[in-house]
């Protein structure tokens, strides 16, 4: 069992992993589209394993956003940004923001697997005194950029990131996820004209177009249709796409051809991989037993 004393073990890098990260990703980015595809499909099956024991050890949890968010977090971290986690705070790293920051499980999980901090660290997830608390910490967490958890706030800072980038003439891009009911906050809104106002095109925005959230549909709650109109609308060049096909998804994630900040309209699957979680609105915290865990490591083997 961990202890609070080791819960406050500040984090630092797993340098051997981070090494095997350095290389991998710089083939991943330069791979064929069928290779780098095959590639992030594995690293994703592993992270969506992680999150549910992470979830399972600490017994709470964000699991059906955590899965859905997966395919789009790995090609991010793994196969489109030059990130640095020997060094995270390297001056010309590339930017991540998960702006959904409820889905802490699915950053960390993958944080870890690119060596930001030792994936033994993960069994400390929620426990108490430690830096992977429930919504992600910048203070706390290498590889994490701005603290996020209150919706809305994150793409706000992301449009921050890429707007000192632009005027400081820096080459480095930011991308920030975002949930679907998430974008329902006006925060967003502001954030989405002020890229576009300020032609930033080293800004990707990324739904995680789920189409749940907490207690119902988004659709039910307050209807977002037609969201590509409503982007593009605000001065957005955008794209619509498979939320778990990698290759889709590393494409999107390409350079902007409109000179307009691009916004990726990912379609995916709320609890993704698990047959028992797939688009069931209960699973937006639910923390399954260790029965369920059991059967969804079981299917995610196969």
């Amino acid at each position: 069992m961990t202890t609070i004393l080791e819960t406050t073990v500040p984090l630092r890098a797993d340098e051997a992993a981070a090494r095997v990260y350095h290389q991998r990703s710089a083939w991943l980015r330069a791979a064929s589209p069928a290779e780098a595809a095959a590639e992030l499909a594995e690293i994703s099956t592993r992270i969506r394993r992680d999150i549910l024991t992470t979830i399972q050890s600490a017994g709470m949890g964000h699991v059906g956003g955590d899965l859905s968010v997966t395919d789009l977090l790995v090609t991010a971290l793994w196969g489109t940004l030059r990130l640095h986690p020997g060094d995270p705070g390297h001056p010309q790293r590339d930017r991540f923001v998960l702006s959904k920051g409820h889905c802490a499980a699915a950053l960390y999980s993958t944080l870890a697997s690119c060596g930001f901090f030792p994936r033994s660290r993960l069994s400390e997830f929620m426990a108490p005194l430690s830096p992977l608390n429930g919504h992600p910490a910048r203070l706390k967490v290498p590889g994490v950029e701005t603290n996020t958890g209150p919706l809305g706030h994150g793409f706000p800072v992301a449009t921050g990131c890429a707007l000192g980038a632009k005027l400081r003439g820096e080459t480095w891009r930011t991308i920030v996820v975002l949930g679907d009911g998430e974008i329902q906050e006006g925060s967003n809104w502001e954030a989405a004209m002020t890229a576009a106002h300020n032609g930033l095109t080293n800004l990707t925005a990324v739904v995680d177009r789920n189409r749940l959230q907490q207690g119902a549909r988004t659709e039910d709650t307050k209807s977002l249709e037609p969201l590509d109109a409503k982007w593009a609308s605000f001065g957005w060049e955008v794209r619509v796409i498979d939320g778990h096909d990698h290759r889709a998804i590393k494409e999107a994630y390409g350079p902007s051809t409109t000179g307009r900040p691009v916004a990726v309209i990912a379609n995916t699957v709320k609890g993704k991989g698990v047959s028992f979680i797939e688009d069931r609105v209960e699973w937006h915290h639910k923390v399954p037993t260790d029965e369920q865990v059991r059967l969804a490591l079981e299917e995610l083997s196969r």
